[in-house]
């Protein structure tokens, strides 16, 4: 008796061992195994470059662009513009020599939005 009890342990453990990790596993659910390709962006704007022009256009003509503050990689700011509620918004970085810059974008809905762009 003893001797199937000794020989009933160690296949239990065994089989417990194998078995075990599969209930371990998360059920992902509906909706939590989206690839990263799905995921939206939230820049709803876009900055063109030409020399020393930028340009801000805003890819949703429901979303207006409301504020755009820039400032250089040194921390001046260049370019402060409140009230703007326009769709596109142009401005020069004509007698900086700096190439790095910083911009901040409100949207109508509110939402702020950074990014650091350069020009040549």
């Amino acid at each position: 008796m003893t001797r199937t009890f000794f020989r009933f342990i160690p296949a239990m453990l065994v089989c417990a061992l194998f078995i075990s990790p599969i209930y371990a596993q998360d059920d992902p659910g509906p909706g939590k195994n989206k690839p990263a390709t799905e995921k939206k962006s939230g820049k709803s704007f876009k900055i063109l470059t030409s020399g020393k022009r930028v340009t801000v256009q805003s890819t949703d003509n429901t979303n207006t662009l409301k504020q755009i503050l820039v400032w250089t990689s040194s921390g001046h700011r260049i370019v402060e513009q409140h009230k703007l509620d326009a769709t596109s918004f142009d401005f020069s970085v004509s007698g900086i020599q700096e190439k790095v810059f910083f911009m901040m974008v409100e949207l109508k809905d509110g939402r702020r939005v950074s990014e650091k762009f350069g020009v040549r």
